[in-house]
């Protein structure tokens, strides 16, 4: 059970949203992904019920686990950390320490039969590539000290800038393009500088000839996280039995179809659910649906320009072929990058490197990721199809042989990472000043509820903010995962600061200019 503070479920003190003491608040939380869930927990530890309306058919979100005769698999590899005390103490209270165990972290990029270290170290990708390439990338570094890239405002001239051109389109160009489906000039360069910290071919040469190395700038990533059990559904699925015991109602298969709102206030949210259309009264809405999403749904309908404005907005989507094969055919790391770019796919998954519970003795599954639009080849194509087709993916990499394949399954993902363009700033802040104005009682949370490239513990984060703001609380919620250090970089800070929580997508630019690489 949840441990409740002693307020009355009827009349909290800190109450701002309902000026009616005779009653407790109807809020309704759309989406039961992580934001949805956590904002549910944190309500009922308050003492105070909600009605979460999900329009899928299991909790989670992106976040969830899926079961397919009996393999588990994630959609993407959610790893549990975070820079958040407040949400590793949620997670520590809805799991207990035998469920969510801390796991190592391993990951490599694999390019031409071989596997490069991740983070990447330039030392050790120039001695895998062999004394010829090896030279012929130094060469490169080279030139490019003499005739720097005249354009490094994108991604591709910053990269090549550090690095030199045949190491950047060995180990930046292919995977990039493949993740975001834009070409790589395209790409402002703040979001390489990001990820990209303090790290350069020649600086990482002196490096290793330093006896000093160990004391480098350069900042590392995490080597363990934690890691429920039976995959991070587990974590989702254990929320939504708790609130449902403290009285909230988890609809599943429940997609919310209309927003009715009056004199700045939702007043009503309607849902398709199992006993048809169906009216839920609403003081408060927190909502982790798609931010394009509700002005299209809302009645009265607002402004043009809002409504423009949604139009604008663009997601990326993602499916995921998962292979069961043997466990001596698999690679012993949690995930690879795949920069080979004679294949479309662009990560592997091995699940039973995430959790051996997740999998049979014997046997694990790999997730083949595939970065996509919606309506495109590998998306329309069917299932039977796409196992074939990332079964030969798999074999033309050397990996794994077809016929060591014992099933395979198809998941589809869709608008699984918010993109950002030169606009998009522009056309979420008409949508968010109108929500500020006309739906007063509104709350948009987590990832898409935002569209911000929100990070799983972000997306909570987000949740709490806004649970207390109805409570009274004046926290700026879309301040969260504004912070400029990657979310994993592993540093010292001065005592007493607070840790960020920064993770960001790229912004693309509205033209590509061509590279001006030898």
């Amino acid at each position: 059970m949840l441990e409740q503070n002693t307020r009355s479920r009827h009349a909290d003190e800190d109450f701002r949203g309902d000026p009616r003491r005779d009653r407790a608040p109807e809020i309704v939380v759309i989406g039961a992904g992580p934001a949805g869930l956590t904002a549910a927990y944190v309500l009922a530890k308050k003492g105070f019920t909600c009605t979460v309306l999900e329009a899928d058919d299991t909790v989670g979100g992106i976040s969830r686990t899926v079961e397919r005769d009996g393999w588990r698999f994630d959609i993407g590899g959610h790893r549990f950390f975070t820079k958040v005390p407040e949400v590793e103490a949620l997670w520590n209270e809805i799991l207990p320490e035998e469920d969510f165990p801390y796991r190592p972290r391993l990951s490599r990029i694999y390019y031409r039969g071989r596997f490069f270290d991740y983070p990447l170290r330039p030392v050790n990708a120039l001695a895998n590539l062999g004394p010829k390439e090896a030279l012929l990338c130094l060469l490169s570094y080279l030139w490019v000290r003499v005739r720097p890239p005249k354009d490094q405002s994108n991604f591709e001239g910053w990269v090549a800038a550090r690095f030199g051109w045949r190491l950047y389109r060995i180990f930046f160009k292919t995977y990039t393009e493949k993740v975001w489906g834009v070409p790589a000039t395209s790409i402002e360069a703040d979001w390489a500088a990001q990820r990209i910290k303090n790290l350069s071919l020649g600086r990482a040469v002196l490096d290793a000839f330093d006896p000093r190395r160990g004391k480098t700038s350069v900042t590392s990533l995490i080597d363990r996280f934690r890691y429920p059990r039976l995959g991070p559904g587990m974590m989702w699925e254990r929320c939504r039995d708790l609130v449902e015991a403290e009285g909230s109602k988890v609809l599943l298969s429940s997609p919310v179809v209309e927003i009715r709102h009056s004199r700045g206030r939702v007043t009503t949210v309607v849902a398709d659910t199992a006993e048809g259309r169906t009216e839920f009264r609403a003081d408060h809405v927190i909502s982790s649906m798609p931010l394009a999403v509700v002005p299209k749904i809302c009645r009265p309908a607002p402004p043009d320009e809002v409504r423009a404005a949604a139009s604008r907005i663009r997601y990326r989507d993602f499916l995921t072929v998962a292979l069961v094969v043997p466990a001596d055919d698999a690679f012993p790391d949690n995930w690879i990058y795949v920069h080979s770019p004679e294949v479309r796919l662009g990560r592997i998954q091995n699940f039973g490197a995430w959790s051996p519970d997740m999998v049979k003795p014997g046997w694990t599954c790999l997730g083949l990721e595939y970065f996509v639009s919606m309506g495109d080849e590998l998306w329309e194509m069917p299932d039977d199809q796409l196992v074939d087709f990332a079964k030969a993916e798999l074999a033309s990499l050397g990996l794994v042989s077809p016929a060591r394949v014992k099933a395979g399954y198809v998941v589809r993902m869709p608008k699984a990472y918010p993109t950002y363009d030169e606009g998009y700033k522009e056309n979420v802040a008409v949508i968010r000043d109108w929500i500020e104005t006309a739906l007063t009682n509104f709350h948009p949370v987590g990832r898409n509820g935002m569209h911000r490239y929100n990070n799983q513990d972000h997306s909570m984060l987000t949740a709490m903010l806004s649970v207390e703001n109805i409570f009274g609380a004046d926290h700026d919620v879309w301040s969260v995962n504004v912070e400029e250090d990657y979310h994993e970089e592993v540093r010292a800070r001065p005592r007493g600061s607070r840790a960020g929580t920064g993770r960001d997508a790229p912004v693309f630019l509205s033209r590509h200019p061509r590279g001006d690489g030898a």
